[in-house]
């Protein structure tokens, strides 16, 4: 296993908003940062920066601007994400407080995933068969599978709270490719941040968290000593068709022990509560899970939601087919055939120099075009019966904007090998998700329907399955 400073998850970086950071790095990258005129600093490999090579290292140097809540930093080259990863917590600026009640403790809460194999020999396998990704053996929380797997009853995150206190638990979701539900048996949960944006508080029992998401809520623990502890779990939500883990993870809530009742033979008997949490494929708790994000919208944390669009872009995103390497068997629908993931049918093909690096020294061709279509060459009904000719094409293609360019995007799932929801990731930067809605985008009527006064703004979102989201960025 590869880790940081020996550490599983990796250690934290503490920091408040305006802070400028400065630190020297072998490994990784940062999720979620938003890097104003500092883009090679949010490290996907050969996209903003080169990976940083063996024996070397790369110094970080940023400020953060517009941001308090959680983040997290982790590797971005192939799958050592899948154990390099740690939370990054910006605090309000010094004198600012925070805009819902004062927590009487806060706790990160790391969900990751435990691998029996090496990461980066399961995804080598896939990528070279063109298969699903074998499965990892456990979720984990803060590193520990807990109780509900087997042998590992001794390895689980427990939580020991008092009674009558408010808690923020600041949730990350760095599992590699599962969206999860979690929920704390017989306690309710407050949401009143995502991706490090504060957002209008609101009540639910479960919450919905997609992979590089992050989200923080409220617990308020029972105002007196239950005599019982309770089971705190995340499982996936399922929408397609692939290989998944459909197992539970599991901490513990505990109370601690008032004083005046540590003598008595009650504490030996704890009753054990377990939460109900939403099925697999419940799509109507995701949809209206997500329908309850709002951005604060005050005067002290406006959304300024861009109200003009410079650039339309419209992505089908899903899965198509490509050909196998020659004399090779693949794992797709054909022996000859492997599974690819495609935007408006193409492919990404990783370059061997950074982009950014490349466009910043006028060293661009050859290494990629800027062609990348703003919509899809080939229009059909993206959710409806898919086209009989599943190919995608491969490239290494971008959009070149201009600077401070208001962007509106809206992103398609398609229905080509089965429709599933795409968490998507924009590195950098933030956005506000406007809309959404199921079937085929209606350029003609649902822009009626966006939410232009306080739609939440984040840096993931999960296309729905079977649906489209629409986005707008934030000009810089």
């Amino acid at each position: 296993m590869v880790t940081v400073n020996g550490e599983f998850p990796g250690p934290r970086i503490v920091a408040r908003e305006g802070d400028r950071l400065v630190f020297l790095s072998k490994w990784l990258t940062m999720h979620g940062i938003r890097q104003l005129r500092s883009g090679w600093a949010d490290g996907p490999a050969y996209v903003t920066q080169c990976p940083i090579q063996t024996g070397q290292s790369y110094v970080y140097n940023y400020t953060l601007v517009g941001q308090r809540g959680t983040l997290f930093w982790h590797a971005h080259i192939s799958w050592l994400r899948s154990t390099l990863y740690g939370p990054i917590i910006i605090l309000p600026k010094h004198g600012v407080p925070y805009p819902f009640t004062i927590p009487y403790k806060e706790v990160p809460i790391i969900f990751g995933e435990w691998w029996n194999a090496d990461p980066e020999a399961v995804i080598t396998q896939a990528l070279q068969t063109g298969g699903g990704p074998n499965v990892s053996d456990a979720y984990t929380i803060n590193g520990l599978p807990g109780p509900l797997y087997n042998c590992s009853s001794k390895d689980t995150f427990k939580l020991k709270v008092k009674a009558g206190k408010t808690y923020l638990l600041r949730l990350i979701n760095a599992a590699l490719n599962d969206e999860l539900f979690f929920s704390i048996a017989n306690h309710t949960l407050t949401v009143v941040d995502v991706d490090a944006i504060y957002v209008k508080p609101f009540e639910s029992d479960s919450i919905l968290i997609a992979p590089g998401q992050t989200t923080n809520v409220l617990l308020k623990t029972k105002s007196k000593y239950p005599n019982a502890t309770f089971f705190m779990n995340a499982r996936p939500y399922v929408t397609g068709q692939g290989t998944f883990d459909n197992s539970t993870v599991a901490g513990i809530l505990e109370y601690e022990v008032p004083s005046h009742i540590q003598s008595t033979n009650s504490i030996k008997k704890l009753s054990l509560y377990k939460p109900i949490l939403p099925a697999l494929n419940d799509t109507s708790f995701a949809t209206s899970f997500a329908n309850k994000l709002r951005s604060l919208a005050s005067s002290r944390f406006p959304a300024n939601v861009p109200q003009k669009v410079d650039k339309h872009f419209f992505f089908t995103v899903g899965l198509g087919t490509s050909p196998c390497q020659q004399n090779q068997t693949c794992q797709g629908p054909t022996n000859v055939t492997k599974f690819a993931a495609s935007v408006n049918n193409v492919s990404f093909t990783l370059p061997t120099t950074a982009l950014l690096q490349a466009h910043f020294f006028g060293q661009s061709n050859g290494v990629y075009t800027p062609d990348f279509p703003s919509k899809p060459l080939f229009p059909f009904n993206y959710t409806g019966t898919p086209p009989n000719n599943t190919m995608v094409s491969n490239g290494t293609k971008v959009v070149v904007l201009p600077f401070n360019t208001s962007v509106e995007l809206v992103m398609q799932d398609t229905s080509i090998l089965g429709a599933e929801s795409h968490p998507l990731h924009l590195h950098g930067f933030n956005f506000f998700v406007v809309g959404q809605g199921f079937g085929n985008f209606d350029p003609s009527k649902d822009p009626a329907k966006f939410n232009l006064v306080d739609p939440v703004e984040r840096n993931t979102v999960g296309v729905p399955s079977g649906g489209w989201v629409c986005e707008r960025k934030v000009p810089h």
